[in-house]
């Protein structure tokens, strides 16, 4: 068992903690501030080539593995974890999703653009009335000849403004329960798709988070990805994926978090001396840097298990979990370390700490994850 990183791997961690400290920090108190969409910031990602990293490289990808994906994504996440939200969708829903399942058509027509950021993508899981228990779609597409009709409302959509195509999962059959799903490729400037309004959220504000609403949309056979009837699988398979994406985005939260603490707790004075000297502060950064070299392990475990080709269902859920409830607790201890100042927006850490709610929360709530786990641990 080898736990060095290769030179490629620490080459990429690294290419992408400077781009994070160079491009992304500049602004992001602003950006947050002002739910503004980093699309300056985007197009430099997609030149440094973040926006596909594991796409083929003859689809114009990275031709990287997962692990380095994890790296990548804790860097970026560190300093804003609205551009690290875009960059997950990107990567391990809508790229990894079109081409595991996609037909070779499908792959040539939109993996390039993808990969390059010609283009962004957004999955489209999500309904009203159809949150954790994704098998109650109520949007539907029904079979005509060489297309289906598609109606209904997607919401909570990250990149549902800018993206130029949809992952859209509907119910074609609803006597056949979860079977009677399929899933689409849609693109959005086809005529019935309407965005809604960006919504005002806690955190990851920056990133574009809208409704998308389908009336009777037309969308060719040729767009259904896999076998009719495997859009529930496709989804389910495609989130275990996005899951390792989202807890390398959660513990880049934490690190981020445990990094600024440290960096103040050495500065700070109080009652004479530095406050790392006193205990109660060394206990709490002890915690934070235990959690995350954990929460780290499990992440390149899942990634690492994915990239191998083995089983990575449980894993990837685990390191959800752990990562999205240890950035909850870890942020929240940083911004208490910081004292008064961890209470303006100028010391970072109270954003950190709103942009980690979410990851307990979007592709699949913790609470879904353990009954994932338990599931596996009890088969």
């Amino acid at each position: 068992m080898n736990f060095e990183l290769s030179s490629e791997q620490k080459l990429i961690r690294e290419t992408a903690r400077n781009f994070a400290k160079n491009e992304l920090l500049p602004g992001v108190i602003e950006r947050d501030e002002n739910k503004e969409f980093p699309k300056s910031q985007i197009a430099k990602m997609a030149e440094m080539g973040f926006l596909g990293m594991m796409v083929n490289p003859k689809y114009s990808g990275g031709g990287m593995d997962t692990v380095s994906y994890v790296l990548a994504m804790e860097e970026i996440s560190k300093v804003d974890a609205s551009c690290s939200v875009i960059m997950s969708v990107n990567n391990s829903l809508v790229c990894w999703g079109i081409e595991k399942y996609g037909s070779e058509a499908q792959k040539e027509k939109y993996l390039p653009k993808l990969a390059k950021g010609e283009i962004i993508g957004a999955f489209c899981l999500s309904e009203p009335e159809a949150g954790s228990d994704a098998t109650s779609q109520k949007t539907t597409a029904i079979e005509k000849d060489d297309h289906y009709i598609l109606n209904g409302t997607k919401n909570w959509i990250t990149n549902g403004s800018t993206a130029s195509i949809y992952l859209v999962i509907a119910q074609t059959d609803i006597s056949k329960g979860h079977k009677g799903i399929n899933a689409f490729i849609v693109e959005k400037n086809t005529e019935g798709v309407t965005v809604g309004p960006r919504e005002n959220k806690l955190g990851i504000r920056s990133s574009d988070t809208t409704s998308i609403m389908f009336t009777d949309v037309k969308v060719p056979k040729k767009n259904r990805i896999g076998e009719d009837g495997f859009g529930f699988k496709f989804a389910m398979k495609t989130l275990e994926g996005g899951r390792i994406g989202i807890a390398a985005q959660a513990l880049g939260i934490a690190s981020g978090a445990y990094e600024l603490s440290l960096n103040y707790a050495k500065e700070r004075k109080a009652f004479g001396k530095e406050i790392f000297k006193h205990q109660a502060i060394a206990f709490k950064l002890a915690d934070m840097a235990t959690e995350i070299d954990c929460g780290r392990l499990l992440c390149i475990k899942a990634a690492w298990q994915k990239d191998n080709n083995l089983d990575y269902s449980q894993t990837s859920s685990m390191a959800k979990l752990y990562c999205a409830e240890k950035a909850m607790r870890i942020t929240t201890e940083a911004v208490q370390i910081h004292g008064g100042y961890g209470f303006v927006k100028e010391y970072h850490v109270e954003r950190l700490m709103r942009d980690a709610k979410i990851t307990q929360i979007y592709e699949g709530t913790s609470e879904i994850q353990k009954i994932v786990i338990s599931r596996s641990i009890l088969k």
